[in-house]
């Protein structure tokens, strides 16, 4: 947006947001999501708020887990439109998180592990909050968003990306620290760390913390004339499991059942597997003498580990609620657009696996929801709140559907332009190839076509054919056997590469040789295969590469 229309447009912003909106004489249904014209988003552009979770896989209420308690995060997707098949690009924070906040794939970022920062690596690539910011946007980060440290300069991409420097909360780094307190009595360095919060480090934890620093931003911005793009990244459901313990309560032990497919799959390459060594690091784990690489957890342990997970995803979702209350109480819902992913997924057992690092659904698919107001949902009337807080502790809790889904697979690395689209900014071209030096442009697609339906029904041209769609991931390997740098090799220690295709009907994976100095893959050294058909195996432990229906469908794909 060109900065002489940013300033025309300031008068009818400010007219728009001090008299007009709090007199109930406009409605932002007429703004962004409306009209896609430089009039209206000038008169009164949409805020943004995007909420990024860590480590979340869809064990969620709204994605059909009715074991989970996450009513505030279910009330979001009721007045959501909820992509169902959403898939992260790489299995990793730092590689997911640079790919969906550029808009670009790992191969054209170039990281694929923590070290290196992409603006120096490969290309001088914008951001999504950079974008809203020359676009007359406030841009602000509070907590985890991008991965600290190299791979985003130390500075989480300032100044480039935020309009000030972004909030950590200060109690973050006692995450690894000792401050789990054994059965011995002693503070250990655990996996399970279920806390009394009063006796944590500065009587707090991250998460709570930056709760309450996004909310006096939006305290803040409510009497600002300008729009504002609000990014909170939460820790939780990344590991050490360190939350509130009483959330355990709404797990007992006794209900917590294993993985449908515990057992590592008789047919898969010893490259895809991923022996989570940084689980194996921590003190409880340590204590219980695994074998490495697949040495199994004990079961007893392993339902602990589920229920510290779930655990996490219950007090992530009170700090999500509690967010979502302000927005109301501060009259924001009805000018904000809220955003909610998370960067991967986390395995719980499956395959005999745990944590990310891989090309399984449980590794690479995430929740991704849009709620738009006056789009996704009604706006709400006067004194009417859309996100009532809901406490997950009430016995009796309402289940709350989806306010639409797509069954279509998409990517993550499709939040950038979907999000500018959604604002009413013109929404970046798609990247040539090569892209290295082009400073603005995407790699995926803008999903907004999903928002012109108010029912699916209407128009059946108009909805897509999920046979269609496709998700492209992909994670490195040092070696074709597991060993202590297999989840995370630094780049000059990869020799193989797995790509990776999901479609409605299959995964397909192909490891292959990878050159990390010239970041070339050779598809014609192929280290391994998999295949599998969701339709009948929909874990995905049966590797049909080899079978002759494997290499029916294998064959029919080649040009």
């Amino acid at each position: 947006m060109a900065s002489g229309v940013l300033r025309d447009g300031l008068y009818m912003n400010v007219f728009c947001r001090f008299f007009l909106l709090p007199l109930g004489l406009f409605s932002s249904s007429l703004c962004g999501p409306a009209l896609d014209s430089v009039f209206a988003w000038t008169l009164c552009p949409l805020n943004v708020l995007l909420i990024i979770v860590d480590d979340l896989r869809p064990s969620l209420g709204c994605y059909g887990d009715k074991a989970i308690r996450s009513p505030n995060i279910d009330q979001l997707a009721s007045r959501s439109l909820l992509f169902q098949n959403a898939f992260a690009q790489q299995a990793v924070c730092a590689p997911s998180r640079v790919s969906f906040l550029t808009g670009r794939r790992p191969d054209t970022t170039r990281l694929y592990d923590f070290n290196s920062y992409w603006r120096i690596h490969a290309g001088n690539f914008s951001t999504i909050p950079q974008y809203f910011k020359e676009n007359g946007y406030v841009t602000m980060s509070v907590g985890k968003v991008f991965h600290p440290g190299i791979s985003s300069n130390y500075s989480d991409d300032s100044p480039y990306s935020w309009s000030f420097p972004p909030y950590h909360p200060s109690s973050e780094k006692y995450e690894n620290t000792k401050t789990c307190r054994g059965p011995d009595g002693q503070l250990h360095a655990n996996l399970l760390c279920p806390v009394d919060v009063a006796d944590v480090p500065e009587g707090t934890l991250p998460d709570k913390q930056s709760t309450e620093q996004a909310i006096r931003l939006l305290e803040k911005m409510k009497t600002s004339a300008s729009p504002f793009f609000l990014a909170v990244g939460y820790h939780k459901p990344h590991i050490p499991f360190r939350y509130p313990k009483e959330f355990q309560k709404l797990y007992p032990l006794e209900n917590i059942t294993l993985a449908p497919d515990p057992q590592v799959p008789a047919g898969l390459p010893p490259v895809a597997y991923n022996p989570w060594m940084d689980i194996r690091q921590r003190e409880d784990v340590q204590a219980l003498n695994l074998s490495v690489p697949y040495g199994p957890i004990p079961v007893d342990f392993q339902r602990k580990i589920r229920q510290s997970y779930f655990a996490s995803v219950s007090y992530l979702d009170t700090q999500v609620g509690h967010l979502l209350s302000a927005l109301d109480d501060l009259q924001l819902t009805n000018s904000t657009i809220i955003a909610f992913a998370s960067d991967h997924g986390w395995a719980l057992g499956e395959h005999g696996e745990w944590a990310k690092y891989s090309n399984f659904d449980v590794a690479t698919r995430v929740p991704l929801m849009f709620y738009v107001p006056g789009r996704t949902a009604p706006l709400p009337e006067a004194g009417e709140e859309l996100f009532p807080y809901i406490d997950p502790f009430d016995s009796v809790l309402e289940l709350m559907e989806p306010g639409r889904r797509v069954m279509d697979l998409v990517e993550l690395l499709s939040l950038s332009p979907t999000l500018a689209g959604l604002a009413g900014l013109h929404v970046p071209p798609r990247c040539p190839v090569p892209s290295f030096h082009v400073q603005l442009c995407r790699e995926g697609q803008n999903l907004g076509k999903h928002f012109q339906l108010q029912d699916l029904g209407e128009d059946p041209h108009l909805r897509g054919n999920p046979r269609e769609s496709i998700a492209y991931s992909q994670y490195p390997r040092p070696a074709d056997y597991p060993q202590w740098n297999s989840d995370k090799p630094s780049l000059k220690d990869i020799k193989v590469m797995g790509y990776s295709i999901r479609t409605i009907d299959y995964r397909y994976t192909v490891w292959v040789g990878f050159d990390p100095r010239e970041f070339l893959a050779n598809f014609s050294d192929i280290h391994a295969g998999e295949l599998y058909f969701v339709d009948s195996d929909p874990l995905q432990d049966h590797n049909m590469y080899n079978d002759s229906q494997g290499r029916d469908l294998l064959q029919s794909l080649m040009p």
